[in-house]
């Protein structure tokens, strides 16, 4: 293999491992058992695969064809297509960053039980040590000037590593971080669905995936909830993929590409959730909770159920209970890097500033920000961005991008990219599902997440939602009017 065979091969294979180690994010170990139990179990499964391949698939090889033609940032491509364009590109960017601030402290709450594991130091009680102890949780709007030491300095941890890995170029970076990160975090899954399988019990959790509730196919909601688990799960909408495969190689196969990732993430949501609900089913069987009431827990799921497992399996547990943390410390980490990779390429094109600094500015913002949910109302702050970017924000983001290279740009073009090198080729039938149905479907889910989202608002979260809505107003058209730097940019 030649040198420049080589290179090329060590770009696409660190865009593979990129992108699978950001598509099988924190997310996807505890929602996705918590949505395929409460959506009808083994029946969700029907849905669900319609989803990944109308959505899912459909709406990466949009992010593929886009981000390797044009082969520049989301900014700078939105502009490319019509200058009135790139305000979108910034709405999408700044949505993006706005999410990685508090994934990331998620992701540090996550940092802290990898140690409290070691010890099982949540005691008797990890729902009133987690609320207590960790977050120092208060309905108070005065806990938003009271710092906890312990998620802070956590916070800080996320934001670090983050830096330290994506100021270097893909590669040296985030390809080469998950190249080491991923296969380890397929080891420790294996090992845990294999622990978890020997349990008594068991059989009461996993039997939950293979039995299905067939009248649950006839509820559109499980319907939208498949479609809002692909969207989750693949990052759609972030500008990830578009953002990696702009550093393709010429000659990459970039349907198969595509596949590879959207099933790679589909089967690791599956195989991880056989463990999950095999140790929910030993819960259920030694402490006398119903099924039900464990799966339920939502972030809870991590942070509280599972210490309570670990209190039940004995002194396995020591083993299991930080192995399991720091598969979600991993998972987390890939994530934030691969969700910062689109804001910082974006701003360093625009700009002219380097990586490094674009990095460290980008990251220290984050940081600030990130500080909210490092305070005593920092759980309920999260929830309300939580709620409102996800079910507001990026569904109206993916549904924008819908239009704009369903009917304003070229469509016909993309498919062209998309066919030139890969095995599998798109057609009619995929230029349908993007043009049409994926737009009705984004369009219904997006009014869905609306509706829910200020149907259970208080003047608290109101408040916090206008203020997004008018940053994610104001902002997006800052950044586009600011001049370039970059004499090429216009081009």
């Amino acid at each position: 293999m030649g040198e420049q065979e080589k290179s090329e091969w060590n770009s696409n294979f660190a865009f593979m491992m990129a992108m699978i180690g950001s598509a099988v994010g924190l997310g996807n170990i505890w929602r996705f058992p918590n949505v395929l139990y409460s959506n009808g179990g083994g029946s969700f499964m029907i849905p669900y695969i319609v989803s990944l391949f109308l959505l899912g698939i459909s709406f990466v090889l949009i992010e593929y064809a886009v981000g390797f033609k044009f082969k520049k940032s989301l900014a700078r491509i939105l502009y490319s297509i019509s200058n009135r364009l790139e305000p979108v590109a910034w709405f999408i960017l700044l949505t993006v960053f706005l999410i990685t601030t508090y994934y990331a402290c998620v992701v540090g709450w996550d940092l802290i039980y990898v140690f409290l594991s070691i010890t099982k130091a949540w005691g008797a009680n990890p729902d009133l040590y987690f609320t207590n102890n960790v977050l120092h949780s208060t309905d108070s709007i005065s806990g938003l000037f009271t710092i906890v030491p312990i998620v802070f300095v956590s916070v800080f941890a996320i934001w670090f590593m983050a830096w330290f890995i994506i100021k270097r170029d893909l590669n040296d970076g985030i390809g080469r971080v998950s190249k080491i990160l991923l296969p380890l975090l397929c080891l420790i899954v294996v090992g845990i669905v294999a622990f978890s399988l020997t349990l008594p019990g068991a059989s009461i959790g996993y039997t939950q995936i293979f039995t299905p509730d067939w009248s649950a196919l006839a509820n559109p909601e499980v319907w939208l909830s498949a479609f809002g688990q692909i969207v989750f799960s693949l990052s759609l909408g972030m500008a990830i993929a578009m953002t990696y495969a702009s550093y393709l190689p010429e000659g990459s196969k970039l349907v198969d590409n595509a596949l590879i990732v959207a099933f790679s993430n589909s089967g690791f949501e599956v195989f991880n959730s056989i463990g999950i609900f095999s140790i929910l089913g030993f819960m259920a069987l030694t402490s006398g909770i119903p099924f039900n009431e464990i799966v339920t827990e939502g972030t809870g799921l991590a942070f509280v159920v599972f210490p309570q497992v670990f209190n039940i399996m004995g002194d396995a547990a020591y083993i299991v209970g930080p192995l399991f943390f720091l598969c979600i410390l991993f998972a987390g980490i890939t994530s934030v890097i691969a969700l910062l990779e689109g804001v910082c390429y974006s701003i360093s094109e625009k700009f002219l500033i380097e990586r490094k600094k674009t990095a460290t500015v980008v990251c220290i913002i984050g940081f600030l920000i990130s500080t909210l949910f490092a305070t005593g109302a920092g759980s309920a702050i999260l929830g309300v961005f939580d709620t409102y970017l996800n079910s507001f924000a990026l569904l109206f983001a993916i549904l924008l991008e819908c239009i704009i290279f369903g009917w304003i740009y070229k469509f016909d073009y993309l498919a062209e990219t998309l066919n030139k090198n890969s095995t599998l080729k798109v057609g009619k039938i995929w230029k349908i599902i993007i043009k049409f149905i994926l737009p009705l479907c984004i369009f219904f889910l997006w009014a869905q997440g609306i509706y829910y989202t200020f149907k259970a608002a208080d003047g608290f979260s109101i408040t916090i939602e206008i203020i997004l809505t008018v940053l994610l107003i104001i902002i997006p058209f800052i950044f586009a009017k600011l001049p370039a730097v970059n004499e090429n940019y216009y081009d």
